[in-house]
């Protein structure tokens, strides 16, 4: 008998990638964070596919230490076998934890594409990670929208030596002036992703979350065709491309649906549970007693 093909009846996933904002977490009204909190349905949805088998791997534009606290928030830990895989930073860094251990990091160099975002965007806020400790920035961010301490550092000696992302924000621009700005510049030698606002993930040529989690795959013998990946964003763009089973969030922009195999409900309505249940079932004892933390 062959083997079921991605998303058709008898599949199931082995390897499950999950966006943590606006999949895991529902976002602050009016603001550009979200609540670091899983709804009790995506906690026990997620649970349920690790007691199945499944390699549950986060996977996120955040920096590595952001990313620690949701997998703690979920309980991956005590239900793995081995340590868990954690793909950040859009795909440049790769993880295992706990501990936290960097176990991959494509870095490039940002200073020309950083120089020419300038000259168009002179105002523009910079961030370079500070592992560990939080980001060096030229300017303070918007409040909530970076994690760990904020440390002032001149532009150029962030980009001095090769970084693995950096982060250009614009609280005076909009979207669509940042998409224009990625298409007019080309940013040869560099890739981009946009974010829900004026925010520019720049890295190295090839770098995504797609990439971040072949790299896991390979490790554990699996392929893209064993993995249902769940995102919103158009950083999960070629995540969804990648994986056999692909699902945007509803609240996902028209692109991020496009490179979908399906779309569940919106993070409000625990779509990411929504998706989850195709697979793993609902309902249980156990169940039970993640939706209260137990």
């Amino acid at each position: 008998m062959s083997t079921p093909a991605p998303g058709e009846p008898g599949w199931q996933p082995r390897l499950v990638a999950l966006d943590i904002d606006g999949t895991l977490l529902r976002w602050i009204t009016g603001a550009g964070t979200t609540h670091e909190e899983v709804p009790d349905a995506v906690r026990a949805a997620v649970r349920r596919a690790a007691r199945a088998g499944a390699h549950v791997v986060l996977a996120s534009g955040r920096s590595p230490h952001s990313m620690t606290g949701v997998a703690d928030l979920l309980g991956l830990a005590e239900l793995a076998d081995d340590r868990l895989w954690i793909v950040a930073s859009n795909g440049a860094v790769v993880t295992r934890y706990p501990p936290l251990e960097v176990v991959r990091e494509e870095t490039f160099d940002a200073g020309p594409a950083v120089q020419r975002i300038l000259q168009l965007h002179p105002e523009a806020l910079v961030a370079v990670e500070e592992r560990g400790v939080g980001y060096r920035v030229n300017r303070a961010f918007p409040t909530g929208e970076l994690s760990g301490d904020l440390i002032p550092t001149p532009v150029e000696h962030m980009v001095a030596a090769p970084v693995s992302r950096v982060i250009i924000r614009d609280p005076a621009a909009t979207v669509d002036d940042f998409v224009r700005l990625g298409a007019e510049l080309g940013l040869h030698g560099t890739d981009y992703v946009v974010g829900w606002t004026a925010w520019l993930d720049l890295s190295a040529p090839g770098v995504s979350k797609a990439s971040g989690l072949d790299h896991v795959a390979d490790a554990l013998g699996l392929t893209a065709a064993d993995a249902l990946a769940i995102g919103d964003g158009r950083n999960d763009v070629e995540m969804l491309r990648w994986a056999g089973r692909g699902v945007a969030m509803g609240q996902a922009v028209d692109v991020v649906h496009e490179a979908a195999d399906a779309v569940t409900d919106g993070v409000d309505d625990d779509g990411a549970a929504r998706e989850l249940e195709r697979w793993f079932g609902t309902g249980s004892t156990a169940d039970a007693a993640d939706a209260t933390g137990g």
